[in-house]
């Protein structure tokens, strides 16, 4: 991107006031823009960035130059690198949540899709009775705010903490916008889907060739989706499901998914989603966590859960998509069936729980984010209004979740041939033959399908011509992806990047085009454009901090120019985990308003028009003693070499005097040799550029171990230990410089 002399950081960041422990004093504040003092001073910078000239490549064993403040780079409090602890791929559940091996054994080895054909495989052992289910709770205000704990003698975050024995909501039919005696809202997400299907009741649906429904369709409309979810959810609440109840959705991708996650809206019914992919154990810690009440999915998810029943406790009430094995419930197939009229969709407040969803737990445990139906109802408008998506478009869908926006934004959901488990295995030239067969003009998927999908594209002479919209997210995207997915486009076609996370999505947008302007920028280290806020969403930057925030006035909101911690706040962004008020303490803050506001997780500024630049997430910043280095900002120094696939910024050794290590990912097989000039040309590299200048330690690495849900997200964690394991094995001291084979 070429150089911004508007968007150029014209000053260092400095941590300000919101760094203070729970039981510390507020600490003095400071005007905007005041450089802390002492050895973490800020630097101005000057408004139009030019790199500066190359120094001679020189040995990487020689002693390092000695460490000085970095013009550009932000300062935090010193206090140390204090991510959150990143979960395991395994961990250890609680011992009642461990399977038996034969559980295991018949979980993992034989439960596949010829499971519902076979009429001859051995079911399971017919699980113990189930309890009966206990009273409800009583119902003492299903409004009612719990505070947030804070710092003492400060206020408290006045968010809805929803947890086990927050009282689900009557059920009665639906009056969108009418309010209750308290003056809350009625609305229910199912309302979305009916009003689309009244209005384009022939429009299709979904089309899914590669995923049929459970009859073997591969296709419904808006009207038969609408009626199907509506006899669906009928069918949930007369097996007992009741208005409030968490269950487990574990089905994949098609119309089935599309069906029963509008139904259990309809039937006031919470989905909770798990990614399967972040890895079994994994999986079934998240699910203890949420306590489900019911499950509904395949005969492996059943079995499941008989295997690790410490996840599944209060687990009464089931619903399979297939044929039973013994563990009672209902089938979908014959709730598809259920005669005479649905009932009508039961009646929720906006601020209900309608799902809750699970962080990847890319850099800390998965946490379930709780959406209410208002967040749905707004992220529904902030997607039509924010990339253009024309009503009766097909959309082909990479990204499940991102698939149930469209039936109820008229648009066709063509479920793409691939398994969105993997999007980054994803065969480019499948995505290609979906697009033309669908006949799509939108596209959302993440940087590393689209990386490939370009790749393939350009190499083959190939353009998209129908293709209108492109959006990208998931993880940051490079500008090159961004420039080698927009030339295999046709003229006109429009490619979006948002920020966002499954707490909130989205928050900014920003187009190609402005993403090539802003390149040059980039690639010297200033981060990635994310484009502005959203429509009726705000970013700041605030100080970094890794303690409870309890609140920030407007001067604490860090001048344009400097790097600090992003908070944001919509319609679109969730105010609560479930049942993790320690969590919620740390991810909620009070604005200058009085209102919450929540702390991303990730490091960013703004610049004087307005736009929020991405720098990486603030738990996987590498704090030296020089300062903090974030990820983004200084990989991107590194990815300008051709022979760079990409790189990874990872620290070594104690918090606060960590030692910076480049991981490389080369673009192509490398000899030892051709290895050693690489190493040489990085080191001049580094030492070209103010926030690089103290990096002297590169780590080859063949394959970057990546997240499981877009395949793009780089696991550093899991790189620091593999770099310390390396520098320790070589018998190299982290600040000798040597380059890893």
């Amino acid at each position: 991107m070429p150089s911004d002399s508007e968007t150029g950081p014209d000053a260092v960041a400095a941590g300000r006031g919101q760094e203070q422990r729970a039981d510390a004093p507020a600490p003095e504040s400071r005007s905007p823009g005041t450089p802390a003092s002492g050895p973490e001073a800020a630097k101005p910078l000057a408004a139009e960035p030019k790199p500066a000239e190359p120094e001679p490549a020189e040995p990487l064993a020689a002693e390092p130059e000695p460490a000085e403040p970095l013009p550009g780079v932000p300062r935090d409090s010193g206090e140390g690198d204090a991510p959150e602890p990143e979960a395991p791929d395994e961990p250890s559940p609680e011992e009642d949540l461990e399977a038996s091996p034969e559980a295991v054994q018949a979980s993992e080895g034989a439960i596949d899709a010829s499971l519902e054909k076979d009429p001859t495989a051995a079911a399971p052992p017919e699980p113990p009775a189930a309890p009966a289910s206990p009273e409800p709770p009583a119902a003492a205000a299903a409004a009612a705010a719990r505070p947030v704990p804070g710092a003492s003698g400060g206020k408290s975050v006045p968010i809805r903490i929803i947890g086990p024995d927050t009282p689900p909501t009557a059920g009665s039919p639906v009056a969108e916008g009418r309010p209750d005696a308290l003056g809350r809202r009625f609305f229910n997400t199912g309302d979305l889907l009916a009003r689309a299907a009244a209005e384009s009741p022939d429009l299709p649906a979904v089309v899914s060739p590669a995923f049929p429904d459970y009859r073997g369709r591969t296709s419904m409309t808006l009207a038969e989706l609408d009626r199907a979810s509506s006899v669906v959810a009928s069918a949930v609440a007369e097996e007992g499901f009741d208005p409030g109840d968490r269950a487990v959705l574990a089905v994949g991708p098609g119309p089935d998914f599309h069906v029963l996650v509008y139904a259990l809206f309809k039937a006031g019914v919470i989905p909770v989603i798990v990614d399967p992919g972040m890895g079994l154990k994994r999986a079934m810690a998240c699910l203890a966590d949420s306590r489900p009440q019911g499950l509904v999915g395949r005969p492996k998810a059943h079995l499941l859960s008989l295997a690790f029943s410490g996840a599944f406790k209060g687990l009464r009430k089931r619903v399979t998509v297939g044929r039973t094995w013994g563990w009672g419930g209902a089938t979908y197939s014959a709730m598809r069936e259920r005669p005479g009229p649905p009932r009508p969709t039961v009646e929720t407040l906006e601020g209900d729980p309608a799902a809750i969803l699970f962080t990847s737990g890319s850099t800390g445990p998965a946490k379930g984010v709780v959406y209410t139906h208002a967040m749905f109802r707004a992220q529904v408008e902030s997607i039509a209004s924010s990339f253009g998506l024309e009503e009766g478009g097909t959309e082909l869908v990479t990204f499940p979740l991102f698939g149930l926006f469209c039936p109820v934004l008229k648009l066709t959901a063509a479920i793409a041939d691939m398994d969105p488990q993997r999007p980054g295995d994803a065969d480019p030239k499948r995505i290609v033959t979906s697009i033309t067969r669908h006949g799509a003009d939108s596209l959302f998927a993440s940087p590393a399908l689209l990386a490939n999908l370009a790749s393939h594209c350009r190499a083959r002479g190939i353009t998209l011509p129908g293709l209108k919209t492109v959006i990208c997210a998931g993880a940051p995207t490079r500008p090159a992806v961004v420039s080698d997915m927009k030339s295999v486009l046709m003229p006109g076609a429009k490619l979006f990047t948002p920020y966002g996370a499954t707490e909130g999505m989205p928050l900014t947008a920003v187009e190609a085009d402005e993403i090539a302007e802003a390149r040059g920028m980039s690639e010297q280290g200033f981060g990635i454009c994310v484009g502005r806020p959203v429509e009726g969403c705000d970013v700041r930057v605030i100080g970094v901090s890794d303690s409870p925030v309890n609140s920030f006035s407007e001067k604490d909101v860090l001048p344009q120019g400097e790097v600090g911690e992003l908070v944001a706040r919509g319609p679109v962004v969730a105010e609560s985990y479930f049942d993790m008020p320690q969590a919620n303490a740390l991810a909620m803050t009070l604005g200058p308003d009085g209102g919450p506001w929540r702390r991303m997780g990730d490091a960013g500024w703004r610049d004087a028009r307005g736009r929020v630049w991405f720098c990486g997430r603030k738990a996987q910043r590498v704090t030296t003693e020089s300062g903090p280095l974030f990820t983004i900002p200084c990989e991107s120094v590194f990815n300008n070499h051709p022979l760079v696939r990409r790189s990874a910024l990872v620290g070594i050794g104690d918090p606060g005097h960590k030692h910076p290590v480049a991981v490389i990912e080369p673009a192509k097989k490398l000899s030892r040799d051709r290895w050693k000039a690489l190493v040489r040309e990085l080191a001049t590299l580094a030492k070209s550029n103010p926030r690089t200048k103290g990096i002297s330690t590169f780590l080859k690495k063949d394959f970057f171990p990546v997240d499981l849900r877009h395949n793009a997200k780089i696991s550093r964690e899991k790189l620091a230990v593999w770099a310390q394991r390396e520098l320790a094995a070589g018998g190299r001291a982290p600040s000798s410089g040597e380059g890893g084979a």
